[in-house]
This record gives C-alpha cells, sequence and structure tokens, in this order.
C-alpha cells in the first residue's frame, strides 16, 4: 500500500507511540523525512531519478559550460550530447555523444584551450556546476545534459512522492532508525535498545529488493535483462 503525507505521518507517530500533535515530534519529523529520502536516494539507484535537460547550449569558442538548472539542480551529470546542426533541438537534430575524460586529459588534448573549435567530442567536470569542453565549440549547439536530480521532498505541500509510492515500507524503515535516535533507543543506555538496530536490519533487508526491482527496470539483472535472477538456470534463455 502506498503512503502520502498524511498516512505517513501517522503510520511514525503510531510506530514511535508520540501524538502526531506533540511539538517536539513535528520539530523532528522535516529531519526524519530528510534523513530517510536523502539515505534512499543515495544508496538506490533509481531509474525515476533520471533527468534529461536540453534548455541551454554553448557557447561559441568557449570551452566553459554551466550545468543547467532550469527543471532542478544535477547531482550528477551521466552524459552530454552535442545536439547538431547549429539550427537544431533535441527533437530534431542528430545526437553526438561526448566521451567523459578528467581535466587532465582534456587540457594534454586541448592545451590551446580557446583556440582550437569544432564540434566538441570531451568533456571533464571542472566543478559542480561547470562543464569544460573540448574542442570549444565551433557554434552555439544546443547541449543535452543527462543525469541524477533530486525529487521534490515528501511534505504538506508535496503529499506523495516516487518513494512514498513505490518503496513505502523502505521509507519507514529508514525513518524508524532516525526516530529511534530522536526517542535515545539507539544505544544501550536507551530504553529499548535493539530498536534502532532492529529497524537499520530491517531497512538493509528490504534495500535488497528494491535494489534488485531497480536493476530489472534498467534491464541490468541477470544476463542484462529485466528477470529477476533465477536460482536455477546460469545462462540467459535465447
Amino acid at each position: 500500500m502506498s503512503l502520502n503525507y498524511t498516512s505517513y505521518v501517522n503510520q511514525i507517530s503510531n510506530l514511535l507511540v508520540i501524538p502526531s500533535s506533540q511539538p517536539e515530534f513535528v520539530t523532528m519529523l522535516p529531519g526524519m523525512i530528510d534523513y530517510a529520502e536523502q539515505r534512499i536516494y543515495r544508496e538506490a539507484d533509481f531509474l525515476f531519478v533520471q533527468t534529461t535537460d536540453a534548455s541551454q547550449t554553448v557557447t561559441a569558442s568557449n570551452r566553459n559550460f554551466t550545468v543547467p538548472t532550469s527543471i532542478g539542480t544535477f547531482i550528477t551529470v551521466d552524459n552530454i550530447n552535442i545536439i547538431t546542426p547549429v539550427t537544431a533541438n533535441a527533437q530534431t537534430g542528430s545526437r553526438v555523444q561526448l566521451t567523459p575524460v578528467s581535466r587532465d586529459v582534456l587540457d594534454i588534448i586541448y592545451p590551446s584551450g580557446q583556440i582550437a573549435t569544432g564540434v566538441p567530442e570531451f568533456w571533464a567536470m571542472a566543478s559542480n556546476t561547470q562543464i569544460l569542453l573540448g574542442p570549444s565549440p565551433d557554434a552555439a549547439y544546443v547541449a543535452e545534459v543527462i543525469g541524477i536530480q533530486r525529487p521534490q521532498s515528501l511534505s504538506s505541500a508535496n503529499s506523495s512522492t516516487f518513494i512514498t509510492q513505490y518503496c513505502p515500507d523502505l521509507f519507514i524503515a529508514a525513518s524508524m532508525v532516525f526516530g529511534s535516535g530522536y526517542e535515545r533507543d539507539f544505544s544501550a543506555q536507551g530504553d529499548n535498545p535493539q530498536q534502532g538496530v532492529s529497524w537499520e536490519a530491517q531497512y538493509e533487508k528490504l534495500f535488497q529488493s528494491v535494489d534488485m526491482e531497480q536493476a530489472r527496470a534498467k534491464y541490468e539483472a541477470d544476463g542484462w535483462t529485466s528477470d529477476k535472477p533465477s536460482p536455477i538456470q546460469t545462462q540467459r534463455r535465447t
């Protein structure tokens, strides 16, 4: 069963045996949600968080390109495509997939910096917001950036998320790890010293199934298929 903000708060309140209206609980709640969401998003490679942004163009004779933020902030950049010809957009043009390299490699291949121009072939991360291209673009091509962005967090204003819809059990378990610390039941000095340990173990167990499901969604499961691994067969069915 999926969760929404109200049902999530009610379940957590019930599991922690704390009234949802208690001021301390209300203060703690955003931190609990943030802890659970960030942990899950960092550990699970969800296909859902893959985002494509082709809203910006590169600058002619300038190897510096700013990571676009028009639809959100990229946590990681996985791929960059240059759309050709220069008059085309992502729907009408052809893609030139750039090869990721280190900044050192880019500087060695194109030591002349902005002088060598053409359709870019390589890219390197200069910072969390800046990308270097090589060679420097000879025109203002559309750049298609593909990577990971964080979805909007669960809140009273955003009552449902991907996690609450598809991984509600994992979300509850991660929240209870944080909640056990809030209740001081995170060590041998707590009233229930095993509470935090038990929820951590439950989280780890649930995460395995979530991780496998995402591998299947991306065709990265057994034999590079979407099939659940079989305990019997050892070769992919032809």
